[in-house]
């Protein structure tokens, strides 16, 4: 899943309605794809913590791939970094 360059309360809430279908396919690990992020709030880590529950749920992986360091260092500020597996734009994880 790529995540929208803006991803503020408006996107989020349509985006989080995508979540359920998104999460329940394939197998192994679920990765969403963060590179194009420039414009975002605190809704995005919402949504981001939606996504992994859904992947858990479904018995995925869950891995947040092209974060930009803003996105990580809103992450940390909610104690959250290690929870959503962010990874550095450049950074990719095992598929």
């Amino acid at each position: 899943m790529q995540l929208p360059a803006t991803t503020t309360l408006e996107q989020a809430a349509e985006l989080a309605l995508t979540l359920p279908a998104a999460m329940a396919e394939g197998s192994g690990l679920v990765q969403i794809d963060a590179s194009a992020l420039q414009d975002f709030d605190t809704s995005a880590i919402a949504l981001l913590l939606q996504a992994h529950r859904l992947a858990q749920a479904a018995g995925h992986g869950f891995q947040v791939v092209g974060a930009p360091a803003k996105l990580g260092q809103l992450a940390q500020l909610y104690g959250v970094e290690e929870l959503l597996s962010l990874a550095s734009p450049g950074t990719t994880g095992a598929a």
